[in-house]
């Protein structure tokens, strides 16, 4: 790896050059972020999972970059025109633009009226119009008149002169980044309906006459503006002059133009045309390259931010507190096929199925109580899952109904089904269940995603799980790596029992593949349960290697080894015999063993191979093997009397679940089957510049209802309980005091950003579904 990079990398990540190397050359040794961040601290200093994935990422866009580098070191080699200068300009590049900036003069392309002007010989007439504006330009254009040339008159000979000159303008790095540097600090990017189209872009009204610093637009109103734009609704165009008078001519932008070659425009013979040259280079090629490029970077922006939102939410779901393992009825509930209904027993495994028609059309309410009341019975069960899907209100009513006639001890919780449908028409849901009506197995998905949500969704594509803004805006294989990067951060921080879990699970188990984890569990079913880690290494194709990696994060529970349910990589295993022999005790004794190993100095028990933060993590897992780092299971309990959005009114205070949190505020689900939106401003009295330092995705929430428009299927929420209808969203004073004034009024305010978050929040429920 160049030290180049090395350093680059460290600087941004804040740490030694050293801890770089060490995690770059574990990578490249085939080792698992996970691994690295759990097992292997001495070697990187402690870097965590955040700064690893940042590292790898990083890594990726260096190392892309440096080969494109030398392939652009290559090129102009190849052409005899690099310098020393030169090289040493692109050596120092630090962006792929900047690189592409470099290029650009020298990048092989189509003829160009530049080229053709050079192959002409209109260069040194060129040079001299530019460099000595005392020259008469007819004048000096009468010596290159060339009709074998396609120079046959004097305009042709400007003509050429100048499109030389532009492409030189277009082509200049340097003059390029003060350029932009100029428009990321004034440019406003202005969005404004196309004619005819207000109508039928009703859902973008709030953009049809916007404009803001095209540097500062978040990543939702970009997005939306950008859609807008896709859908034919919007025009978006780049304001290099928002603040110039209206009816000025030119640009600022030619100015500096003029400034970065010296040039000092009057009365000169040669100025008028130096003039025009520097403003059809502006308008016809270098805005109109800045517009794309800024737009472009705009829009990235927007995606990495969208996929930041994106892997925040999913990672909050992902973590979610599980029911642990229960007897769990599962209710997919809907009005005219039925409510399914999928019982499994506390391991996940299917007891029976049925399909009940409690509500319109079919009306068999006491039928439906019968059988339900029955499977509860019958098998023992403690929790009732119910879809958040259509008619999830009246089957959550359904279900308090038949709790409350049988004295049943049972609970019933409300979970959102994102992803059921996805995952019951999977090839994955048919290998599981071959022989069950697809519809049933949504309701198996429900009942097992409340026992375990992490160990549930992961069989379901991230994408499909619903808590992304825009997300089929975004890069779809940048979005697909964070998602998997996340799932397979969290499976790992939980860890997975080997003898129970799915193939899609394991396969998100550091060092397996979807290969290895069909072998574990073909392994399982014939030769039974595994009763030690070490059993692991007779998997087919489970070599040393994946061992490394994956073993750490299985479990064995109930082994012949107490450590195989641990967390300690079985590499560890003799610091724990080292620790019992020294202090002349079993080692079964150790664990849980508080008192003890709170007594222990970690440092009497580090060695060559082991130091002391690994030997830190052992005594702590040994004080709580397999702890699960997932909160306690708690549940969000909605209003009897509310079941619809017309039930709502201003001023009531209801429980709700936080379904979705975006930069701009946080969707709650309060049973209405519509998330409502609690905007930034009025998630807390005090200011916050991202919702997440409030609430994350599960949370459970007292919200009151500020706003209510049913027919555009909008809820205003407020966290702020003192908060009184008709003054939703109103920024606190330190939110007015904190927040920069507005030279000129814009459409991006809190109740702008309120609508649309209705529009967000109708877009989700539809995902959702």
């Amino acid at each position: 790896m160049s030290q180049a990079i090395c350093h680059t990398i460290a600087s941004e990540l804040n740490v030694r050059p050293e801890q770089v190397i060490a995690a770059v050359n574990l990578i490249d040794d085939g080792s698992t972020v996970p691994f690295i961040a759990r097992y292997r601290k001495e070697v990187t200093g402690g870097l965590d999972d955040t700064q690893l994935r940042t590292l790898d990422s990083r890594l990726s866009y260096l190392r892309e970059m440096d080969s494109r580098r030398q392939t652009i070191l290559k090129s102009i080699q190849d052409q005899g025109k690099l310098t020393a200068e030169l090289e040493q300009e692109i050596l120092q590049a630090d962006s792929k633009t900047r690189l592409e900036d470099l290029y650009l003069p020298y990048k092989p392309k189509r003829r160009t009226k530049g080229q053709i002007a050079i192959e002409a010989g209109l260069t040194p007439l060129a040079d001299q119009l530019w460099e000595q504006p005392q020259t008469e330009p007819e004048q000096a254009a009468q010596a290159y008149l060339n009709p074998e040339q396609g120079i046959a008159d004097i305009k042709a000979a400007l003509d050429g002169a100048r499109a030389i000159i532009m492409e030189r303008i277009a082509e200049d790095a340097n003059l390029l980044e003060k350029l932009r540097h100029y428009l990321l600090k004034h440019a406003v990017l202005v969005s404004t309906v196309i004619d005819g189209k207000a109508q039928e872009g009703e859902k973008f009204k709030d953009y049809f006459e916007h404009q803001e610093p095209i540097s500062k637009v978040p990543s939702h109103r970009a997005l939306a503006m950008l859609r807008g734009r896709n859908e034919g609704i919007l025009s978006l165009a780049l304001n290099a002059d928002p603040e110039q008078e209206v009816g000025r001519r030119g640009s600022y932008c030619e100015t500096l133009i003029a400034q970065h070659y010296g040039l000092h425009l009057s009365d000169a013979p040669a100025d008028a045309w130096r003039q025009q040259v520097i403003s059809w280079a502006w308008r016809i090629k270098v805005s109109m390259h800045m517009e794309t490029e800024l737009m472009s970077a705009m829009k990235e922006r927007a995606e990495i931010e969208a996929i930041d939102v994106f892997a925040t939410n999913l990672k909050d779901l992902l973590m979610a507190a599980p029911a642990g393992p229960r007897a769990t009825l599962g209710l997919d509930p809907g009005l005219r096929t039925g409510c399914k209904v999928a019982v499994v027993d506390a391991t996940g495994k299917v007891l029976a199925t049925a399909v009940i028609y409690p509500h319109p059309p079919q009306k068999q309410y006491e039928k439906s109580i019968e059988v339900i009341g029955g499977l509860v019975r019958k098998f023992n069960v403690d929790l009732i899952a119910i879809g958040n899907g259509t008619a999830s209100r009246e089957t959550d009513l359904f279900a308090a109904d038949l709790i409350k006639r049988g004295n049943l001890k049972t609970q019933k919780i409300v979970v959102s089904e994102a992803g059921a449908s996805v995952y019951s028409a999977s090839e994955l849901a048919a290998k599981e269940f071959p022989d069950m009506d697809v519809s049933l197995r949504g309701a198996v998905s429900i009942a097992r995603r409340l026992q375990d949500p992490l160990a549930e969704l992961v069989k379901i594509d991230p994408k499909s799980i619903g808590v992304g803004q825009y997300q089929h805006d975004v890069n779809q294989s940048l979005l697909a790596k964070r998602l998997d990067a996340v799932v397979e951060d969290c499976v790992n921080a939980v860890g997975v029992d080997v003898n129970t879990a799915s193939p899609a699970l394991l396969t998100r188990v550091a060092g397996l593949s979807t290969t290895l984890a069909d072998n574990i569990v073909a392994f399982r079913n014939e030769h039974g349960r595994f009763e030690s880690r070490t059993t692991l290494k007779k998997v087919p194709r489970l070599g040393p290697k994946a061992f490394e990696q994956s073993a750490g994060f299985l479990r064995v529970m109930d082994g012949k080894n107490p450590l195989d349910a641990s967390a300690v990589h079985p590499e560890a295993y003799p610091v724990v015999s080292a620790i019992a022999k020294n202090n002349q005790q079993e080692m079964k004794s150790l664990i849980g063993n508080s008192e003890f190993l709170k007594s222990l100095n970690a440092r009497d028990y580090t060695d060559d191979h082991f130091g002391l933060p690994t030997v830190t993590d052992i005594i702590k897992e040994l004080d709580k093997p397999g702890r699960d780092p997932r909160p306690e299971f708690k549940t969000a309990t909605f209003a009897d009397d509310i079941h619809e959005i017309s039930d709502l009114e201003p001023g009531m205070i209801l429980e709700g679940v936080v379904s979705n949190v975006a930069n701009f505020g946080a969707f709650v689900d309060i049973g209405v089957h519509q998330d409502g939106l609690v905007h930034i401003s009025a998630l807390t009295d005090r200011f916050v510049s991202d919702p997440r330092e409030v609430v994350k995705a599960g949370d459970i929430v007292k919200v009151k209802v500020m706003e209510v428009d049913a027919a555009r299927k909008r809820i205003g929420l407020s966290m702020r309980l003192s908060d009184e209808p008709g003054q939703a969203n109103r920024p606190t004073a330190r939110n007015q005091t904190s927040r920069p004034a507005q030279k000129k009024p814009q459409r991006n305010t809190a109740a702008t950003n309120n609508a649309m978050g209705g529009a967000f929040a109708a877009a989700f429920a539809k995902a959702k579904k």
